[in-house]
């Protein structure tokens, strides 16, 4: 952790630093977006190889008929983090995110909040810096092209994790909507990678030994049949992610090796809830210690069903507090009430009234 934040004179704590959207913009610029996407993939990392000292539980989900909110807990023990964030596919219609949220860290020892920050941004890098981390760990040796399935909001940030962290070179892209593969395009120029717009699902796969589908339509949908994969890819579906949400043929599920994040949660949200709960599936975090093997030949077929888990924004929280001195990109909040008298709350209101008497004379 960000050991001079955590631990600021006693006259400070009450200070509780926040990014806001501008700040973290300016945060990605002064970085860079490949090295913040590198950076967060080593917390990441770090946090996935120490992953039975945290917490867990399925995120606190709050459903309606046009999406979702959310709230994701969890602790090393050391450290407290949530996020609060929705998932609204109509909004997009409305000219509003999908997606928005917001994080928080405390100090376990006292439980003073250390950091605010927005999460709408820093939650898109982090689910694509854990896309390109699983890869790394299950991808063909040699990757160098991926197929793209839905170029909305993530797919950019997809695409430079990929390029940054797995070395990808070549771009298939597919949407239903033609204007949001140009829109990717667009954003990606002259970013180093090959990029090539393609008229289905079928052509984009086309030589692709990576395939991402990340749709934001929530309903049981097939983006990827059963023919459209062949052997000896992996697959990075991170489009699934609530009960009544997925992306893949269950055909294809039952001829891939798959991983997860935390199983609890993803046979709720992920594309293994089309399977049977008892159905075997592969911890990521196992992968990465070496307790399980990962790709073991060329012709498996590997499926990481992300849904994205607390840990993964902890793991970016805590990149974003140690990033914080050195940027200095962040304001001063004064969110924790600070008496003179820790039991004399009341006083506080008295002397402000006091104060404000003594303004207004």
């Amino acid at each position: 952790m960000g050991v001079d934040m955590l631990h600021k004179p006693s006259s400070e704590l009450n200070l509780v630093p926040f990014v806001s959207v501008d700040d973290m913009m300016k945060i990605v610029l002064d970085i860079g977006v490949e090295n913040m996407l590198m950076g967060i993939c080593d917390y990441l990392e770090e946090d996935f190889k120490r992953w039975e000292l945290f917490d867990k539980t399925p995120r606190v989900a709050s459903h309606s008929n046009e999406g979702v909110i959310e709230l994701m807990p969890t602790s090393d023990g050391e450290v407290y983090g949530f996020k609060y964030v929705n998932g609204h596919p109509k909004n997009t219609k409305e000219g509003l995110q999908t997606v928005t949220a917001f994080g928080v860290l405390a100090d376990v020892d006292t439980g003073y909040p250390v950091l605010l920050s927005e999460m709408t941004i820093l939650t898109a890098l982090r689910t694509a810096a854990t896309s390109a981390m699983a890869a790394k760990y299950l991808m063909p040796k040699g990757s160098k092209t991926m197929a793209m399935i839905g170029n909305g909001a993530q797919s950019e940030f997809q695409a430079l994790a990929f390029k940054s962290i797995c070395g990808i070179e070549n771009i298939r892209l597919y949407d239903t909507d033609s204007a949001a593969s140009d829109k990717c395009i667009r954003n990606l120029d002259g970013c180093g990678l090959s990029i090539v717009k393609c008229d289905s699902e079928q052509l984009a796969v086309e030589g692709a030994e990576i395939i991402t589908t990340c749709t934001a339509d929530k309903q049981y949908a097939t983006i990827l049949t059963d023919n459209m994969v062949g052997s000896g890819v992996h697959i990075n579906a991170i489009g699934g992610d609530c009960p009544g949400k997925t992306e893949l043929h269950k055909d294809i599920l039952l001829r891939s090796d798959i991983f997860v994040e935390y199983p609890p949660q993803t046979r709720i949200e992920g594309e293994i809830q089309q399977l049977e709960d008892d159905y075997p599936v592969k911890e990521l975090w196992q992968v990465m210690t070496g307790d399980v093997e990962g790709r073991t030949n060329e012709k498996q077929i590997t499926l990481f069903d992300g849904v994205g888990f607390a840990i993964e924004d902890f793991s970016a929280l805590r990149y974003l507090l140690d990033q914080l001195k050195d940027t200095g990109r962040y304001q001063d909040l004064d969110m924790v009430a600070d008496p003179d008298d820790p039991r004399d709350l009341f006083g506080m209101i008295l002397r402000e009234e006091q104060r404000q008497k003594r303004e207004g004379a």
